[in-house]
């Protein structure tokens, strides 16, 4: 298999996580890091051994493939750029900030052949993927995705720093339309919302209970899928899956087998994967797409309720 030039855009918390799984595998091989803060830089460029640039354009002609891993306000034109210079991109959630922007890049990849994926990294945990093949007829579904106050992700509200996850994965396990949303949130420490709760009512009957908070006092991030006669519940944050079945007139619960494997290091992997093989990523730009226009609605929502 041949190696991937790739470069990472952003190297602070998350983006120094990809730069380090791209110096790991074999399939990869980091040329350049990129990022305005030029102490954070060097930092990462020493410990790394990779060579840093402070415009992220000095990467165009060394790299076939790119994270792009900045604030969000800076998704959009960073990941046009590189998909004008026939670089495939994954572009970290939340894929851009409007459908526009979405429709832009989803259209630009298309015209240049070129992979174009997002990061709703939980596709990639080893809980939700070793489960998949028991989740059929879902009807009611109940997520919590609570986190401590981090002062990340500031310049987005939690429903498009967190809850966009559970959308996600809502989205790809309910396969009816949705029929309506209702929405409340609340902001705390922040100007946007800092704690949400969205129900989401599809067609097919399914209901979805979602909820989000970033001032939690503890780290949450559970799922819970529930169909006749039994449910499933996920630890993401664990990687642990549990069954449980009704049998008689009880509960049976069981603990389902799980091989462990960082969910990030899998979605990179894939990301080289479908560069390598032309294969359409797991989260693509449509895909995304789909979970950025509930977002949207979803916010809507909560601040036209605020605002009244």
């Amino acid at each position: 298999m041949r190696k991937i030039k790739v470069g990472v855009v952003g190297v602070g918390y998350l983006g120094r996580r990809h730069a380090q799984i791209y110096k790991e595998l074999n399939c990869a091989e980091l040329v350049g890091i990129c990022d305005i803060d030029k102490n954070k830089l060097e930092e990462v460029s020493k410990t790394l051994g990779i060579e840093g640039f402070l415009s992220y354009k000095e990467l165009f002609s060394k790299v076939e493939a790119v994270s792009v891993a900045v604030p969000s306000f800076l998704h959009y034109k960073i990941s046009k750029d590189f998909l004008l210079h026939n670089i495939h991109v994954l572009v970290e959630k939340p894929f851009v900030l409007n459908l526009k922007e979405a429709d832009d890049l989803i259209n630009l990849s298309r015209k240049n052949k070129l992979i174009l994926q997002v990061g709703h990294i939980e596709r990639f945990n080893s809980a939700f993927s070793s489960t998949l093949k028991l989740i059929k007829d879902v009807r009611f579904i109940e997520s919590h995705r609570l986190t401590t106050f981090t002062g990340r992700s500031t310049d987005i509200g939690v429903v498009m720093d967190l809850m966009i996850h559970d959308i996600d994965i809502v989205l790809g396990l309910v396969k009816s339309k949705i029929k309506s949303i209702e929405a409340i949130g609340v902001n705390v420490l922040t100007e946007l919302e800092d704690i949400a709760n969205a129900r989401i009512h599809f067609k097919n009957g399914c209901i979805c209970n979602l909820t989000a908070s970033r001032i939690s006092d503890e780290s949450v991030r559970k799922i819970r899928i529930f169909q006749k006669d039994a449910y499933i519940c996920l630890d993401y944050k664990n990687e642990e899956a549990y069954l449980y079945k009704k049998k008689d007139s009880s509960i049976i619960k069981k603990s389902l087998p799980i091989e462990k494997e960082e969910p990030l290091k899998k979605e990179l992997k894939s990301f080289l994967d479908c560069v390598i093989y032309k294969k359409e990523p797991v989260v693509s730009g449509e895909v995304a797409r789909e979970a950025l226009e509930v977002a949207l609605q979803i916010q809507k929502k909560i601040w036209l309720k605020k605002r009244f």
